[in-house]
């Protein structure tokens, strides 16, 4: 547990420090996200005897990674297009060591953890060079809001936590994560609803849209938790790395912002739309 504590913080200091910082420094961080990413996700369909193409899901990675730090919406299509096509074309290639189910695997894997984790950097530099007041100063747009999409997401997993512990008595899934229940749940969206509704009103945003945004970023937050879980199950991994000490690896630290980062962002691209 101390070990799970320390690393917590020291992980923490050093998101917050990535996060503050933005540019270059954000981008080659995100970049490696999405490389450790892959890497997982690789090792754990190896697990299960089903790998993945490793190198060219690295190059996707690569690849998604510059069209989304360049701001190139119609280079991101072009790559996940063409990713898509090679990796089914793979398939026929090298049809007799590369299978169908791999390639399907490769896809979605790409899909996954590339287009996911991509997400991290259109929220940072959304509207770039906009700032806004903060309760701690002014603060970059894309960074305001990526904070509060990820301090979503630990309120979710930490209300949760402790509703579960405390009441906790109704499995919510329990055969893909046993440990979950409505009880925590139900926890997890209260508290979320109220986090996410507090920074809304620091930053001047209607109470009532932020705390309905805190629910959705709940339920977005559970699902990304229980999706990373079912994979975990199936190649039957128990942690999908080991680069942090006590918490496992990239999958099992973002499978929930993995999610959420993305819900944000559109939330906002809707928002602008009105």
């Amino acid at each position: 547990m101390a070990i799970r504590i320390v690393s917590g913080v020291i992980g923490i200091a050093i998101a917050a420090f990535i996060v503050q910082t933005g540019g270059a420094v954000f981008g080659a961080a995100v970049l490696l996200l999405m490389l450790i990413g892959w890497h997982e996700y690789a090792q754990a369909f190896r697990h299960k005897e089903i790998p993945p193409a490793y190198w060219s899901g690295m190059a996707a990675m690569a690849c998604f990674w510059g069209a989304a730090y360049l701001g190139r919406t119609d280079f991101l299509l072009a790559a996940v297009t063409l990713f898509v096509l090679w990796l089914m074309l793979l398939a026929v290639l090298f049809y007799r060591s590369f299978s169908v189910p791999q390639a399907l695997v490769s896809v979605a894997g790409v899909m996954y953890v590339g287009l996911s984790l991509l997400h991290l950097m259109l929220l940072r530099f959304w509207h770039a060079g906009e700032t806004l007041e903060t309760p701690i100063g002014t603060m970059e747009a894309g960074c305001a809001w990526l904070w509060i999409a990820l301090i979503g997401t630990w309120a979710s997993d930490t209300f949760a936590y402790f509703s579960g512990f405390a009441f906790g008595k109704t499995k919510l899934c329990e055969p893909i994560s046993p440990k979950k229940t409505r009880e925590g749940f139900y926890g997890g969206v209260v508290g979320t609803a109220a986090s996410v509704a507090a920074l809304g009103y620091s930053i001047e945003h209607p109470a009532l849209l932020m705390a309905a945004l805190g629910v959705v970023i709940a339920l977005v937050a559970t699902v990304g938790d229980l999706v990373e879980s079912v994979v975990k199950r199936y190649t039957g991994i128990k942690d999908s790395g080991v680069l942090i000490p006590g918490h496992g690896g990239v999958l099992d630290r973002f499978d929930s912002a993995m999610f959420v980062i993305p819900f944000v962002y559109y939330f906002l691209r809707i928002m602008e739309g009105f």
